[in-house]
């Protein structure tokens, strides 16, 4: 499978590395040393992942990712930084990345995630699960080993976000971007879908829960261990 890639790098040293060592991996990459081409080059051309700096020139990392998500760009974001704590990963999240590489890294790792974030993008990953959970993308439906979850199509856009994230916060305005996009309802509307949907967990037996954490937001989270 060919994968084509965008890299958003300032630091040309490092840029040319990772430009030559993908080459090796027939990985093609375009490359933009500041966010302002970057966010050009996303909107006129079709990538399978984008990996992003966050420490950019003229426009920094999460307000490329946050401008191409508002644009309904929906390719998947690999973002590169030096910054590793929680609250740096959290601002990425809300700004639509999919994924966090921490500087230093592996090239052999970095290959290996473009590869996992082209196939969500390409739609060869058909199911996703955790636990005793699995939902199935292509018949857009959902069982535990009991029985299958009574889904409409709002709380299977709910779902999915959550399993294509578990064990990360999703904040609210995420999740209500990503369900409604910019026609938004009121606020107790996401509430009511996911009082449902932990309904249909308690209901199958799913060994999976929705947490929320002040602050950061709503977790899809494994409880068979607990």
């Amino acid at each position: 499978m060919s994968i084509s890639v965008l890299l958003v790098e300032d630091d040309i040293d490092l840029a040319s590395t990772i430009v030559d060592y993908l080459e090796i991996e027939d990985i093609t990459c375009d490359h933009a040393a500041n966010g302002v081409l970057g966010l050009t080059l996303i909107e006129q051309n079709n990538y399978d992942v984008i990996l992003l700096d966050i420490n950019l020139p003229r426009l920094d990392g999460l307000s490329v990712c946050q401008q191409a998500r508002n644009a309904s760009n929906e390719t998947p974001v690999l973002m590169l930084t030096a910054k590793d704590t929680l609250a740096d990963k959290i601002a990425g999240f809300n700004a639509g990345t999919d994924d966090y590489l921490v500087k230093p890294f592996e090239m052999d790792e970095l290959v290996i995630r473009i590869i996992a974030l082209s196939k969500r993008r390409s739609k060869q990953i058909t199911t996703l699960a955790i636990e005793n959970l699995t939902l199935d993308l292509q018949t857009k439906s959902a069982r535990s080993d009991v029985k299958e979850l009574k889904l409409t199509p709002i709380t299977f856009k709910l779902l999915k976000m959550f399993m294509q994230d578990t064990n990360e916060p999703i904040s609210r305005e995420s999740l209500m971007r990503g369900i409604w996009g910019d026609f938004q309802p009121d606020s107790n509307s996401l509430k009511v879908h996911i009082h449902h949907l932990r309904k249909q967990f308690e209901r199958c037996d799913v060994h999976a829960a929705i947490t929320n954490k002040p602050g950061l937001g709503f977790i899809l989270h494994g409880t068979k261990q607990l």
